[in-house]
């Protein structure tokens, strides 16, 4: 797979056949290996190891019903409360983070109402703070570590 612009981390993979599988930490499961699992799997080790989100309080593919139609939020972090905190959306590396891609997770957080949005290719991170008073947005320069939420 394709290096990140992530730290490396010992991320478990395993080949059945002809065939690559990704251990996912969060659900405890190896998973198709394919280039957005790749981006989602390094995501979650950056934000335990690097920016201090408990594992226990990350849920992968949260489902969510939208204009009657079942959609899944790539990761979703939650504070100590149970509350979500942080919309993640995740891409593979070659697919371009453009307007849609915002749209789409604009179009998520409609249901979720958290604070933070991310979206990343594993290449390129954006993450902004959600002002909903002035129904407005900031990019932040960085993640922010949980202790800053």
């Amino acid at each position: 797979m394709e290096k990140l612009n992530l730290p490396q981390y010992p991320i478990k993979l395993k080949e059945e056949g002809e065939e690559q599988y990704i251990f996912d930490a969060i659900r405890k499961k190896y998973l198709k290996l394919q280039p957005e699992e790749w981006v989602r799997q390094n995501f979650i080790q950056f934000l335990i190891h690097d920016r201090g989100y408990s594992a226990s309080l990350i849920a992968i593919e949260k489902g969510l019903k939208l204009n009657e139609l079942q959609k899944r939020a790539d990761i979703v972090l939650y504070d100590n409360q149970a509350q979500p905190v942080v919309l993640v959306e995740c891409k593979a590396p070659k697919v371009k983070i453009n307007q849609e891609v915002f749209e789409q997770i604009g179009r998520y957080n409609s249901i979720f109402k958290v604070p933070y949005l991310i979206v990343t290719n594993g290449l390129n991170h954006y993450c902004a703070k959600v002002n909903f008073q002035e129904n407005s947005f900031k990019f932040l320069e960085d993640v922010p570590n949980y202790k800053e939420l």
